[in-house]
């Protein structure tokens, strides 16, 4: 390695070397309409070299296009879901600018260890109601997490919005806690939604490279962040009310829970237990659209209902 550094060479810095190597005396601003007459102006990298896509992205796409327009001529729910970016709890600087006197003070580094949590916000956006719920986890961002957020969308707002409803489409990434290759997705599909609430789930993943196509990501979790963009998420409560007061011109309303519970890291399922999944793959590629169906009669109640939020328990010491 050597002493060099890089660098932006500025307009004076062009100037000079033009002076010393070439004999030009030329002034900055002189520079400066030289390069724009040349159509040459500062440019950041831009994100265009794709590194290739699935041969079956475009049929991928179709297909969920169909089933879109299916459920919504029937009138049964459709939901985009997703994880949004993982938060700092604390004094920490919130990129954006707001209206104030006086700029907002914060720490100089963003250590997680002197965070007072980290926030997985986990949302669910009603396509056809323009409507989103975001449940800010203070756990890991796990499948169990993924799919009790989805119930708790269902219990506190699904089944009251869509009464006659028996069946639910889910718009997923291809890769993540709801992914297409988790087991664990699945298997805490069947056993909180399907079985618990006698849905019928309907799953459609976006092929890898392709989240950005997924409703929830333009329709609801940017609209969260331009609405807390600079501003000290300092507790969850904040950026709990942050969510809740996320509104649109199009009619969008959130809204936003907090669950406290633990939920545990790396649950494998068996090929025994996969085996037992009440799951039908429908349109190729199978394993991006597939059904999970009841497997019996719903229960009247579960631990999700009695205990949502109400600590830092474990969900394993609150089954049944």
């Amino acid at each position: 390695m050597t002493g060099r550094k890089w660098t932006r060479m500025t307009l004076e810095k062009i100037a000079n070397c033009l002076e010393e190597r070439l004999g030009i005396d030329i002034s900055a601003p002189t520079v400066f309409r030289l390069l724009t007459t040349l159509q040459y102006s500062l440019k950041a990298n831009k994100k265009s070299l794709s590194a290739g896509s699935h041969p079956d992205r475009n049929k991928q796409f179709g297909i969920i296009k169909r089933r879109r327009e299916q459920f919504l001529a029937a009138g049964d729910p459709i939901i985009s879901v997703d994880t949004k970016k993982k938060e700092l709890i604390g004094q920490f600087k919130n990129p954006g600018r707001i209206w104030t006197r006086n700029s907002i003070q914060v720490k100089d580094h963003d250590f997680r260890s002197e965070a007072d949590g980290i926030a997985s916000p986990y949302g669910i956006y009603d396509v056809g109601l323009n409507f989103g719920v975001l449940v800010v986890g203070k756990s890991a961002d796990t499948p169990e997490f993924a799919v009790h957020s989805i119930a708790t969308w269902w219990r506190y707002h699904g089944k009251y919005q869509y009464p006659a409803s028996n069946r639910l489409l889910v718009l997923a990434d291809g890769g993540g806690s709801n992914g297409a290759r988790p087991r664990a997705f699945k298997k805490f599909i069947q056993e909180l939604l399907a079985d618990q609430y006698g849905l019928e789930i309907h799953v459609s993943h976006y092929p890898t490279g392709a989240s950005k196509w997924n409703p929830i990501e333009h329709r609801m979790f940017s609209e969260i962040s331009k609405n807390w963009a600079g501003h000290p998420l300092e507790s969850f409560e904040i950026l709990q009310n942050f969510a809740r007061n996320t509104k649109t011109k199009t009619g969008l309303r959130i809204e936003a829970y907090i669950d406290s519970l633990e939920y545990e890291k790396g649950i494998k399922v068996s090929d025994k237990e996969f085996k037992q999944l009440n799951i039908t793959k429908n349109d190729f590629p199978g394993n991006w659209n597939y059904t999970i169906a009841p497997r019996s009669i719903p229960k009247e109640e579960s631990y999700i209902d009695t205990y949502l939020f109400l600590g830092t328990q474990s969900c394993a010491n609150l089954m049944p």
